[in-house]
């Protein structure tokens, strides 16, 4: 059953990008632009309207992984939303990376890993991110920015996976890619 799920995942997945594609949300409005750095408790902006409103550089997780309740809801959000299917349980890798190593492909810190997840690997290189690590994968991240409905909950994933990291210490927050 394990390796059927593991198998289905993917599947579901492209139907889920597919489904939220289909109707995607309107740009973030200019006025935006000086709220984008922080994703305010409860935020309504989609990854992608936080990613596309903020400069490069600038987005950091207002959630910290210490916080039990936030962890808590970021894992529920994590199963909700699939990233099980791809990096494992507790994201100690599958058919993609491990989350919980030292490995950052693109880089660790919150900026690179909110725009990973919410473009795509296709996207994040198209917009000039570099790969700085390598891992074993068996296909690159697929866009979920549309498929997270707020920046809040992609915000409470990324605490979880932050909580589940058993990389170098100096590394937790952003070593790139080793």
């Amino acid at each position: 059953m394990a390796g059927l799920t593991a198998l289905a995942a993917p599947l579901i997945l492209t139907s889920l990008i597919h489904a939220r594609q289909a109707s995607p949300p309107a740009a973030a409005a200019p006025a935006d632009q000086a709220k984008a750095q922080a994703a305010p408790s409860g935020s309504t902006m989609t990854p992608v309207q936080r990613a596309d409103a903020a400069a490069k550089g600038t987005l950091k997780n207002p959630y910290n992984d210490s916080d039990k309740a936030v962890v808590d809801s970021g894992s529920k959000l994590y199963f909700k939303y699939g990233c099980n299917g791809c990096h494992g349980g507790n994201g100690g890798g599958g058919m993609c990376p491990p989350l919980t190593n030292d490995t950052w492909v693109y880089g660790g810190d919150d900026d690179t890993l909110f725009r990973l997840v919410s473009y795509g690997t296709q996207a994040l290189q198209e917009k000039g991110y570099t790969r700085k690590g390598m891992e074993n994968v068996v296909g690159p991240m697929p866009p979920m920015g549309q498929v997270v409905q707020t920046d809040d909950d992609l915000w409470r994933i990324l605490a979880f996976v932050r909580s589940n990291y058993h990389g170098a210490p100096e590394c937790k927050l952003g070593c790139g890619g080793n």
